[in-house]
Formats: C-alpha cells, structure tokens, sequence
C-alpha cells in the first residue's frame, strides 16, 4: 500500500521494501495472484480509494507507538503499560538484554483475517515459536482493489544484529528483504523506497510497468528510476535541494547510455537483476506467482534468511544483491549492474512519483554531501574502479560518467584555488591573468562567461527560475571548501587506518526555529560547526582582497587594466558570500554563526595571509 495526498493506492502484483539505514527494516509484499485479472483487464486494475478517514487513523497509531518506542528506549524494557494486552508482553518479555545493535530476528506478518474487521498478525521472533495478535488495520470486505481482492500483505522485518557481524547499514538491511520477501512471496518486481519517501502518483507502478513488460527492453532492464522530488523546498531553494545535475539532468543524458544510476529511492527493481546472473532475465508473467505462505516452516526459513551470519563466505554483496564496499551502496549497486550488462530506463512524469524530505538546515545538506563524497572515492578507489573496470566493462562513456561522479569530491581543489589564489595575489600585488589590453585576456573571459552561461541555460530550459540557478551554483561553491574537502580529509584518513575528527555537529536550536528560517530563505549557521570555520575563512579572505583591490584602484596604487580580472573574480566569490558575511556580523537571529566560529575563521583568514605575503616575498 502507497499512501500519501489523502489516498491510497492498491494493485495486487507488487512487493515494495522500505529501509533506514539504523533502524527497523520493513517489507510491504504486495502479490501478483491474479494473472487472469491482469488478462481480462488489461493494465488498469487501479483504483485510487478514498482513505483520509484511514490516514488519519493510521496517522493516529504512528503517533502512539512513536511514543510507546520511545518511552521503552528510556526505560531499556517494555513494561505492561506500552503493550496492548497480555499476549504482546509475553512476546516482548523475550527481549530484555537485547539492543538495537545487539537483537534477534523479528518477522511480523499483517494479513487480512476471515473474522470481518480484523487483522491477523503473525509474529515470528526467534521462530518457530509463532504468536497470534489481533489488530484494526485493514476492513476485509472494504479495502480491495478493484477487482475484489483483498489488499496486499505487510510484512515487517527487523533483521538479526550482533556486535560480531557488520551489518552493511542500507545494503545489508535491503538484501535481507530481498531474501524474506523471496521466501515469503517471491514477487517479480522491488520497490525501494527511502524512509522518508512516500508515494505521490498512484499510477507510479503503472509506468514501470511499462517498461517491464516491453519484449525489447525486458530481457536485461535492470530498474526503472524515478527521479527524487522532495517537499518542503523553500521558494528559491537556497540550499540547492532538488539536486538538479544528479537528479535530473544527468540522468536524461546517461538514458542515451545504459541508463540512469540508482539513486537509493523512488526505483523498480527486476528481482532476477538481483540474483547475479547477467542476462537471464524472464518475462515476468513466467515468474512464479501467487505464492504466499505464512506457515511455520516458510517463516522459519525466512528467519534464518534475516540472520547477521547468514551471508557469510556467500557472494552477497559483492555479485548478488545490493553491493557492499561503499557508504553510497546505491551509486555502487547501479554503476556494478551497468557493468554486468544490464540496462536501466530514467522515468520523468510531469507529477512526481515520489516525494521525499531535505534538510532545514545547511549543517546537516553539507554533512549529507561529505559522507557521499566519501562513499564515491570508495567506488572510484576500489578494484571496480570506473576509470578501468567501468570502461572495460561497461564502456569508455559510461565509464567516464562514472568516473566524474565517484572522483567528485577532487572539485575541492579547484575550487579552493579559485576561492583564494587570486584573491591572496591580489593584495600582494601579483598579477595571475592578462591584462584587458591582451588578446588572451578574452579567452579567460570566454571560458568562465560560457561555463556558467551554459550551465543557466540548463536550468531556463528546464523550467527552473533565475534565483534557483544562483543558488546552486553558490552551494557548488560552498561545497568546495566544506563537503568536498572535508570529505576527501576523511576517506584519506580512513585509507590510512586514522579515525577520522567528528565533523557533524548539530546546533542547539530547535527543528521549528531551523524551519521557519528556512521558510523565510534565511541560511542557517547556527551549529559550531568546522565546515563553517572553513567557509567564513575563504569568505574573509575575499572580503579582505575586495576591500583592498577597490582601495588600490581608487587610489592609483595599481592600474585597473593588470588586476581587473583578479578584482572581478574576488568580487564575485564575494556577492556569493553575501549570506555568510550576514551570518558572522549583523544578523541577530538564532541563525547567526556562532562567535567563536567566526574569531576562529577570521584567525585562519590572517593565517592564510601571512603564508602568502612569505611565500609571495620569496617568489620575488
């Protein structure tokens, strides 16, 4: 079931996976048990059922065991007034001792009971013992599809964790509902959906669909992506949320290609692509279906299916399932299928199939990107590195796009150069760039006014506003000196066995404070927090090398001609900074940064001037 806009969707035919990479792991199994229904009615056994009454009840229940969970994480046990009835805390009386890192398996079954009104749960910890519970979830005879089914199943699975196994965070947590919800009902096609996501197009599956079932495609389409859409994005989106180059352009031009990466969300899978056979992908009315067995010895299996040693001396994770090795297993599980010889398709609908959450504040979208750019040089340094393997395998385009995603976090020293390099030589009076009377002066003028003019028409064509555009690419600035740098500090420090500083700070304000600065197109800088340090240095450094550039040319110091290009560059990463130089001198709200980060950024800002004014000196 996908619910979201006061509705829910129901087909029969689908299993869908949801997962967090620290949390529960849940399973909604939607069966494909009707193939006559399919055959009488073609694609369009659909309906979009009227259900607010239904999610505000649901909304209801999540509230209460929201609190329930939580009371019981600060007690460390579940006492009698977080449980229903009797039954229930029999069932969880076998947890004492147990943690979220530390527990055994969990498989909850919810299934649609013959009693009318009811639920049947069906519990399996630590099986074969099972435990029958009754809940108000679904009305059999009410929630059907438009057929006259009853709706798909959900299934909930908390997978074993012990201290003594590495549990692969995401990956790990997908490739156990690969393998339970192949057991349980061996459904042709995956969802994976991110925690956060919710389903905002019920004709979604419809359009996969599409695809799966087109001869010329079927045989090795891996997954159909949708592109990541989120709500909450404030009007000019100044932390560059929608991911514009990942999420939309990118992914048009790699279409031509094998297709688009996976991106971790919003994706139908072909669970044969899974299995690690290259090429043997059957049509999918071929596939078993029908199957859906909740009976002692299917849960038992399944069970042992979730446990943390299960996949021990196996091949899961590095050529079956979801691949092991990188923080981003989504880049790396589409980037090892395109080399394995499976294509994907990128499905773009005017309204969005999937709608997600972003960050409110900027601390937490710079640490998002770090520990992605971590994730990337653990591809791009691996022995399936795309710079060989990607373009042995896949081919040399291919590869190459791959290769400019897995090195990302290299665009730090680049930008780090543009950022103070002119700006430093600027006031020591060194001139990097011709003068405007030199014929070469207008090739450096070309080659940034075409750079950024190109990538503006990108985003006009696109239908994106001008002050979307600026503010993406002053976050592809910011990043520079925060997610890129800081990100790179860390994989090195990793690939040498050093324990990496803890860079994600949070702030004391509140979420509803963040929220409705972020509204109001505020930036916040209220966490103490090194990515800033490092941000408001470059921004001093600039400011410092505008202020001196403007005194100098005024006052007949320098000739305009020989720094005009300097000046300009200093002038324009300068306007870029402009919310920064707010945040660290005349703002007085809860997202001011923080005093102690801006004396220790203005120290670094002298530091880097002394370094220069020496090393320009000796260059002289």
């Amino acid at each position: 079931m996908l619910a979201g806009n006061g509705g829910c969707l129901a087909y029969d035919g689908w299993m869908m996976t949801m997962s967090s990479q620290s949390g529960g792991d849940t399973s909604i199994d939607m069966l494909w048990k009707r193939p006559e229904v399919e055959k009488a009615h073609g694609l369009s056994c659909w309906r979009w059922i009227d259900c607010e009454k239904g999610a505000d009840r649901a909304q209801r229940m999540y509230e209460n065991m929201k609190d329930r969970i939580g009371r019981a994480t600060e007690r460390n046990y579940i006492s009698k007034d977080l449980v229903s009835d009797e039954e229930e805390l029999e069932i969880f009386k076998r947890w004492k001792g147990f943690s979220r890192n530390n527990h055994p398996t969990i498989i909850k079954v919810f299934f649609v009971s013959v009693n009318i009104n009811k639920v049947s749960t069906n519990v399996c910890l630590l099986a074969p013992e099972d435990a029958v519970l009754e809940q108000v979830l679904l009305e059999n005879g009410k929630d059907v599809d438009i057929a006259g089914n009853s709706l798909p199943n959900l299934i909930y699975v908390s997978r074993e964790k012990s201290p003594a196994s590495h549990h692969h965070y995401k990956a790990g947590a997908l490739n156990v509902l690969t393998r339970v919800s192949g057991a349980l009902s061996n459904a042709p096609i995956v969802l994976t959906l991110d925690c956060d996501t919710f389903s905002n197009d019920p004709r979604a599956p419809l359009r996969a669909l599409c695809y799966f079932l087109d001869p010329s495609l079927a045989t090795d389409l891996a997954f159909v992506q949708f592109p990541q859409r989120y709500q909450g994005i404030n009007e000019d989106d100044i932390y560059a949320s929608r991911y514009m180059r990942f999420f939309r352009f990118n992914p048009r031009g790699m279409d031509g290609l094998r297709g688009p990466s996976y991106v971790g969300t919003g994706c139908f899978f072909a669970r044969v692509s899974l299995h690690g056979d290259t090429k043997a992908a059957l049509p999918i009315s071929s596939l078993e279906a029908g199957r859906f067995s909740t009976s002692e010895g299917v849960l038992k299996k399944a069970h042992g299916l979730a446990k943390c040693d299960y996949e021990d001396a196996s091949s899961w994770g590095s050529t079956i399932g979801f691949r092991y090795g990188s923080l981003v297993e989504d880049f790396h599980t589409g980037y090892r299928l395109h080399c394995e010889g499976w294509r994907s398709v990128f499905c773009n609908p005017e309204r969005a199939a999937f709608v997600g959450e972003v960050p409110k504040n900027l601390n937490d979208a710079i640490s998002q990107m770090k520990r992605c750019v971590v994730g990337l040089y653990e591809v791009g340094f691996s022995r399936h590195t795309p710079l060989s393997y990607g373009v042995r395998k896949a081919s040399f385009p291919v590869g190459l796009f791959y290769a400019h995603c897995a090195f990302l976090g290299v665009w730090c020293v680049p930008l780090m150069i543009y950022g103070l390099l002119p700006q430093l030589a600027l006031i020591n009076r060194v001139p990097l760039f011709p003068k405007v009377s030199d014929p070469w002066f207008f090739v450096y003028a070309y080659l940034f006014l075409a750079a950024y003019l190109c990538d503006l028409l990108d985003f006009l064509v696109d239908g994106v506003p001008f002050r979307r555009w600026w503010n993406d690419q002053r976050i592809w600035l910011i990043r520079g000196p925060t997610s890129y740098l800081f990100g790179t500090l860390e994989f090195l420090l990793n690939s040498l066995s050093v324990s990496a500083p803890g860079f994600n700070l949070t702030s004391k304000v509140t979420e509803e404070e963040q929220a409705e600065r972020y509204a109001r197109g505020y930036f916040d800088f209220a966490a103490r927090s090194p990515f800033f340090g490092a941000l408001a240095a470059v921004a001093v450094v600039n400011l410092s090398a505008v202020a001196v550039g403007i005194k100098r040319v005024v006052t007949g110091e320098v000739e305009i001609g020989e720094f005009s290009m300097q000046l300009a560059l200093c002038g324009f990463v300068a306007v870029n900074c402009w919310p920064i130089y707010g945040a660290m001198f005349w703002r007085r709200d809860g997202g001011r940064m923080p005093v102690s980060v801006t004396a220790a950024a203005t120290a670094v800002a002298g530091l880097l001037h002394m370094i220069a004014h020496l090393a320009f000196a000796f260059r002289g």
